[in-house]
């Protein structure tokens, strides 16, 4: 197993000239280390990897590997909507050192079912990574199955896991229980972090322990011990932070958060925009409730 815990999906900081803020991603590498962060995944959707040229996404997984320093795993993001592409980057990423990487499903061109299965039939027979599903059909327009995700586990050892962001526990359930044993399920949505342990999941691929990876990460380890009250205590009292991040299109809401901590700059590239001022005080209101805001002084 990869990893067992909580994963935190990276932002991208950027600088006011639109360039990537490498001093402040390094901040944010070592603060997730300092706080138990069990895994890294730089360039993910709340990476806002669509928006990064191949060089800068290559630049960004190779620096989050040098500053870990392998302290942690690091699962680089290579996912894209064509099949080349997703090779090249998992190839380049793998020479870098990555310990895996987690790979999309196509999205816009809505492939078939089968064609999910051959996308990843061809990234084993072309790659040596070892890779992490992420079926996340909220963006991609098309779910990934349970027995899709079943039949593309047994193509390879190297096949170790998924990212379930479908927000379907029936559907977790299904590949928990068929699962072969070096295939892990890993929550896709923070908020049904708990549920998807008591069902089998080994954890989570995070948002919100972009900013409180200490606490959220106590929760999921509890959660993973067998502690459910423990877990239910931290995790549900922090469920209004994990509904914030999704009030705007992540990651809107945990940037401007971690703008408000002094850790980026609230930046984005297009088509994203800052959130509109009714949605910041809404967040900057939960933060004061948290105690998030940086006291003065």
């Amino acid at each position: 197993m990869l990893f067992r815990g909580t994963a935190t999906a990276l932002v991208t900081p950027f600088r006011t000239d639109g360039s990537i803020d490498f001093p402040a991603l390094e901040r944010l590498i070592e603060f997730q280390i300092a706080h138990g962060i069990e895994s890294l995944v730089p360039c993910g959707s709340t990476g806002e990897s669509p928006t990064l040229s191949t060089s800068e996404r290559l630049e960004v997984i190779e620096r989050t590997i040098a500053i870990t320093n392998k302290r942690v795993p690091v699962i680089a993001g290579t996912g894209t909507n064509d099949t080349r592409t997703t090779i090249e980057l998992t190839n380049r990423a793998t020479d870098a050192g990555a310990d895996a990487v987690l790979v999309v499903t196509p999205y816009y061109n809505k492939p078939t079912q089968r064609g999910l299965v051959e996308h990843y039939r061809e990234l084993i027979r072309s790659t040596d990574a070892r890779i992490i599903l992420y079926n996340v059909p909220g963006r991609t327009g098309i779910n990934m199955l349970p027995q899709t995700q079943l039949e593309v586990a047994v193509l390879s050892e190297r096949i170790i896991g998924t990212k379930e962001a479908s927000g379907n526990l029936e559907q977790i359930q299904e590949i928990v229980r068929d699962a072969p044993t070096h295939f892990h399920l890993y929550s896709g949505d923070d908020a049904l972090t708990l549920p998807a342990i008591a069902c089998g999941a080994q954890g989570v691929i995070s948002v919100i322990s972009n900013y409180m990876p200490r606490q959220f990460g106590e929760g999921v380890r509890a959660a993973l011990n067998g502690n459910y009250e423990k877990a239910r205590t931290i995790l549900l009292y922090l469920l209004p932070l994990m509904q914030i991040n999704f009030i705007e299109s992540n990651p809107l809401p945990v940037k401007f958060i971690l703008a408000c901590m002094g850790m980026i700059e609230e930046r984005y590239r297009l088509p994203l925009l800052p959130m509109p001022q009714s949605s910041k005080e809404r967040v900057l209101s939960l933060m004061e409730q948290f105690g998030l805001l940086p006291t003065a002084g």
